[in-house]
């Protein structure tokens, strides 16, 4: 008996230690499609930008500040487009970064709606897009705006569900 509950406290322990870094989520939304669909499981690293910095393309969970009818705050998951101190501009449904087009083969529709003229990215933030630009709420809009890494909860490494799309990010 005094060996069953050693093994049950250890696994105890390493299980809290693991939520420190890891942290599972469920997609409840179609803004990152086609990348992620509604109840897809997936892992976030909690501690990805306190080792390193964000990266274009990186897929983050962040704090918003919005509400849901429930009370509880609305988390978001998008696809990191802008980088700090960069200028973005989004004309004529094309992406600009520091006035070069960027090329998104991620995207659902291939087109960004919503013009944005030449927004310079402050130090300590990020410029973020769902991959269904049509059907997304982001950084394009004012009550989003640009996300503070701070706010960033964790970045996307890995899909485990469904299973037959385990995949790696």
């Amino acid at each position: 008996m005094k060996g069953f509950i050693k093994e049950i406290l250890i696994a105890v322990i390493i299980a809290v230690i693991v939520m420190q870094f890891i942290k599972p989520t469920i997609v409840k939304d179609v803004s990152m499609q086609p990348t992620l669909y509604e109840n897809n499981y997936i892992l976030l690293s909690k501690q990805s930008y306190h080792f390193g910095k964000p990266e274009r393309g990186d897929i983050i969970v962040f704090h918003t500040g919005l509400k849901l009818e429930n009370g509880k705050e609305k988390m978001l998951i998008k696809r990191v487009i802008g980088l700090p101190g960069e200028t973005l501009t989004i004309k004529e449904g094309e992406v600009y970064i520091n006035d070069k087009i960027l090329e998104e083969d991620y995207t659902k529709d291939g087109y960004t709606d919503r013009d944005v003229d030449r927004l310079t990215i402050p130090e300590g933030e990020l410029f973020v897009m769902g991959d269904n630009r049509l059907a997304s709420m982001d950084s394009r809009q004012s009550e989003v705006g640009c996300v503070k890494i701070d706010d960033v909860l964790g970045k996307a490494f890995v899909r485990l569900y469904p299973f037959n799309q385990i995949q790696t990010f």
